[in-house]
C-alpha cells in the first residue's frame, strides 16, 4: 500500500511539474509569441495561472515528500537542504557584489535555478549512495 501511493504522489508531482514549466514558459513566451503585441492584461493573467499552479505543485511536493519511506524522506530533505542553503549562499553573496559593483555584468538570473537543480540532483545522488 506504501509503494502504491509514493507512486501515486509521484506521478502527480510530475504532472503539477510539468504544468508548472508549460504555465512558466507561457508566461515567459507568450508576450512575445502569442499575444503579439504584448497586452498586459494577458501577461499578467498569465503570471497568475503560473502562481496558482505553481501552489498547486508546492501541494503535490509536500504529499510526495510524506508518501515517501523515512529514508527517503531523508535523503530528500537532506539535498533540499544543501540547495537552500547554496541558493541563499550564492544568491546573497551575488547581491552583495554586485551592490558593491564588484562585478563587471550582471548575471542572469536564470542561473541561480539551474545551478540549484544541479545541486540538488548532486546532493541527491550523493545521499543516495551514502545511505544505500
Amino acid at each position: 500500500m506504501k509503494a502504491h501511493n509514493e507512486i501515486k504522489a509521484s506521478a502527480r508531482l510530475v504532472l503539477w511539474t510539468f504544468a508548472w514549466a508549460a504555465t512558466l514558459a507561457l508566461a515567459k513566451f507568450g508576450p512575445q509569441l502569442l499575444w503579439d503585441p504584448p497586452q498586459r492584461v494577458a501577461g499578467w493573467a498569465a503570471v497568475a495561472v503560473n502562481l496558482a499552479v505553481g501552489i498547486g505543485w508546492i501541494v503535490a511536493f509536500t504529499r510526495f515528500l510524506r508518501a515517501l519511506d523515512e529514508l527517503q524522506r531523508k535523503i530528500m530533505q537532506d539535498a533540499l537542504a544543501v540547495t537552500l542553503g547554496v541558493g541563499w549562499i550564492l544568491g546573497f553573496a551575488y547581491v552583495v557584489t554586485d551592490d558593491a559593483s564588484l562585478v563587471a555584468r550582471d548575471v542572469d538570473i536564470a542561473v541561480l535555478p539551474a545551478l540549484m537543480g544541479v545541486v540538488f540532483v548532486v546532493a541527491f545522488v550523493v545521499g543516495k549512495i551514502r545511505y544505500r
